[in-house]
């Protein structure tokens, strides 16, 4: 992923896959709030958190946007 000038283009319905896993073995998590902190659901078990933006962006590997088009 090449890296961008500005805020991570991120938007409410996404699902991004960190570089870490959840203590459930999930890695995939689908954004549900978005602002100077961002929201997002683990999609195996289900658990809500709310991350900083910049480490939010830190930690992302891979967005797949809700419509089906990849991003970045």
């Amino acid at each position: 992923m090449t890296r961008q000038k500005g805020p991570l283009d991120i938007r409410v319905g996404d699902r991004v896959q960190l570089r870490k896993q959840h203590p459930c073995g999930g890695d995939t998590w689908d954004v549900t709030r978005i602002g100077a902190d961002i929201g997002i659901r683990c999609t195996t078990c289900g658990r809500r958190i709310m991350l900083p933006r910049p480490k939010l962006e830190k930690q992302v590997k891979s967005v797949e946007r809700s419509d089906g088009d990849p991003a970045a």
